[in-house]
């Protein structure tokens, strides 16, 4: 049997939920009726902290009543986990980097705002900021429950984060694009996008 970990991701990323469903709440109703009718071959886990995490984006009373019976919550067994030392080196170097960049997208706002008004540079300076600091490195506490409870139990990891992508890959954590995962659930319907 297939051990999947989904994170919050395939159900609220607009690039990605869109193989479920047509808005995040349907394309998680969807996945798990479709997820039900595939027990038998996988078997599909997310750790509390990021079904709480869905839980606040889709409103809790949004959830369907069953979700938890076709989800596994399971916490990763954070104290028992080994992980290598050098992914700790990596990652401090990683964000010592990416404070520099933001250091510099900070400095470049700084030149430009005598040329434009307040509000567009505060906006431009939040995105690339942003894109500085967060995209492409595990940047909450959920995001490392997902690779260490897939590093626990075997499994691969769905997602659409390329942080937890890049770091699933060093710590050689089998990680499945969701579009695959789409496929897989709607294979016996003609339709890939239930709506």
């Amino acid at each position: 049997m297939e051990r999947l970990v989904l994170d919050t991701s395939i159900f609220t990323n607009p690039d990605v939920y869109v193989i479920f469903g047509n808005n995040p709440l349907n394309a998680f109703n969807n996945f798990i009726r479709r997820a039900k009718r595939l027990k038998k071959e996988y078997e599909f886990y997310m750790p509390p902290s990021v079904f709480e995490e869905l839980r606040l984006f889709l409103g809790e009373n949004n959830i369907p009543d069953d979700a938890e019976l076709v989800l596994k919550l399971k916490s990763p067994q954070r104290f028992s986990i080994e992980v290598p030392g050098f992914l700790l080196y990596e990652l401090i170097e990683e964000v010592r980097n990416r404070i520099n960049k933001g250091l510099r997208v900070a400095e470049e706002a700084v030149l430009v705002a005598e040329k434009q008004s307040k509000e567009k540079i505060i906006n431009r300076l939040r995105n690339k900021y942003r894109e500085a600091l967060r995209s492409g490195i595990i940047d909450s506490t959920e995001d490392v429950d997902i690779i260490l409870l897939a590093m626990e139990l075997g499994a691969a990891i769905v997602s659409s984060d390329e942080g937890v992508r890049k770091w699933a890959e060093k710590l050689g954590v089998r990680f499945i694009n969701p579009k695959a995962l789409g496929k897989i659930l709607f294979s016996n319907r003609k339709e890939v996008n239930p709506g």
